[in-house]
């Protein structure tokens, strides 16, 4: 990792030499401008990681101005370079007119070399920092939750979602895995009070136990063998918004105390500190796990899953609301067919029919990598029960249904054809008697007929 580049812009040629030797021998990479606009030049061509500024110029030696207009001309900029002020005197007003211009710090010349370090650390690390949660509020803008349905079991479910999505009561969400549990907390927190913070998500299955604490409190520099630098944990990034705990029933038993006590008090230590710090989050969390299994063997908390469980929800698998295999389908293809400029791909009936007979113990997961798998590799614009790669006792399921009609009267079964023809046709009775094979008037006297006119 390259040393960071200092800039300095001073009109003292012995201050300018003395900071030079100073932030050298820091490990620093140092260039110098003898006032604003050499460094606005320079700043033009090159790049640096935070800029040491005076206040104070020939033209003007007690007021700052000169300082201030380079400030705000660095503002317009936007390159977002963190600047230390610095000037022979103290000031309050020139102090507060820099930090509004942008300045992360203050120094007052001569300055103490350790303490000229330290702030300039402090600021290096504070701009790493803010990229790094800029960068994923980024990510989390582009992974907003994918949510299709229109099933009774999931119109149910997302109406007592609703309900309770803006209290800042405790979630758990339940089910087999795959069947959009993530999806569903990244919903819940984009329809709380805290949407404007941050969703943090994490997989506490994939924690190892001796990184539990580090992962979820943070540590500070030379805390254990291998903490080179200080870290900060789910529970501070999470501040003020969501922490999403996904495959929950996976923490090791030794460590559930310790979340236990963030729960029941909001208070935790970063590791490597003895200062007790204070949390205020929303705790969603998710698993495919029997608690009651769990608790019984001695493997969960029992008061830990009363804490987790204020509101509990059980999502259902995909089998058990076939209504949203077809409208999930076809977002996928579409979603895919996108993203591999593929966008005019259909699925075709004998397509549609074959995953309405499979049982998708994968869920909506499977569903969407075989979409994306058949979207990959069909060279058609139609995508068939055979580029769906689907078992073959599902096609023939969909086969042997689509073969044999339950028997019912010729009026009956007219009467399920019709409502079933609007139903696809979305109420329009011209696509309707088209699909039938009959004129509009014809399917208008059926209508009247079974006394579905209006």
């Amino acid at each position: 990792m390259a040393n960071p580049v200092i800039l300095i812009v001073e009109d003292n040629r012995e201050i300018r030499l003395s900071a030079h030797f100073v932030l050298e021998d820091f490990g620093f990479v140092v260039f110098a401008a003898e006032n604003p606009a050499q460094a606005m030049e320079w700043l033009v061509q090159q790049k640096a990681d935070l800029i040491l500024l005076d206040m104070n110029f020939g033209l003007d030696t007690t007021s700052g101005e000169e300082g201030l207009r380079f400030l705000a001309w660095l503002q317009q900029q936007a390159w977002d370079i963190p600047v230390v002020a610095m000037t022979a005197w103290s000031n309050t007003e020139l102090v507060v007119k820099a930090m509004q211009l942008g300045a992360g710090d203050f120094i007052e010349k001569p300055w103490n070399n350790q303490r000229l370090h330290q702030v300039i650390q402090q600021q290096l690390q504070l701009q790493a920092l803010n990229r790094k949660n800029r960068a994923l509020n980024q990510r989390l803008e582009d992974s907003k939750p994918e949510l299709v349905w229109q099933s009774n079991a999931m119109n149910q479910l997302m109406q007592q979602l609703g309900a309770v999505a803006g209290t800042d009561a405790n979630i758990l969400l339940t089910g087999e895995n795959g069947t959009g549990k993530s999806q569903l907390a990244h919903w819940l927190h984009l329809n709380s009070a805290r949407s404007k913070h941050a969703f943090i998500a994490v997989n506490m299955g994939a924690i190892p136990e001796t990184l539990f604490e580090s992962e979820m409190f943070g540590h500070k520099k030379g805390a254990f063998t291998d903490a080179k630098e200080s870290r900060i944990g789910r529970f501070e990034l999470a501040k003020s918004g969501s922490l999403f705990l996904d495959e929950i029933a996976t923490i090791p038993v030794s460590q559930q105390a310790k979340l236990l006590r963030v729960l029941e008090s909001g208070e935790f230590e970063i590791l490597g500190s003895s200062q007790t710090q204070h949390t205020d989050v929303r705790i969603i969390s998710a698993t495919n796990g029997n608690f009651s299994q769990l608790i019984a063997e001695g493997q969960f908390r029992q008061d830990l899953y009363y804490r987790l469980n204020t509101l509990e929800f059980r999502i259902p698998a995909l089998r058990e609301r076939p209504e949203d295999i077809a409208a999930l389908a076809t977002f996928f293809v579409a979603k895919h067919g996108q993203r591999y400029r593929k966008p005019e791909l259909k699925l075709s009936a004998c397509a549609l029919k074959s995953m309405q007979a499979y049982q998708w113990p994968g869920n909506i997961r499977e569903l969407s990598h075989m979409m994306e798998r058949a979207v990959l590799l069909t060279q058609t614009d139609e995508l068939t029960s055979a580029q769906l790669s689907l078992p073959s006792s599902a096609v023939a399921k969909a086969a042997t249904s689509s073969d044999q009609l339950p028997m019912m009267t010729l009026e009956a079964a007219e009467l399920q054809l019709i409502n079933q023809a609007l139903a696809d046709c979305q109420g329009n009775k011209q696509k309707a008697a088209d699909l039938l094979g009959i004129t509009k008037s014809s399917l208008y006297r059926r209508l009247e007929k079974y006394d579905l006119a209006n």
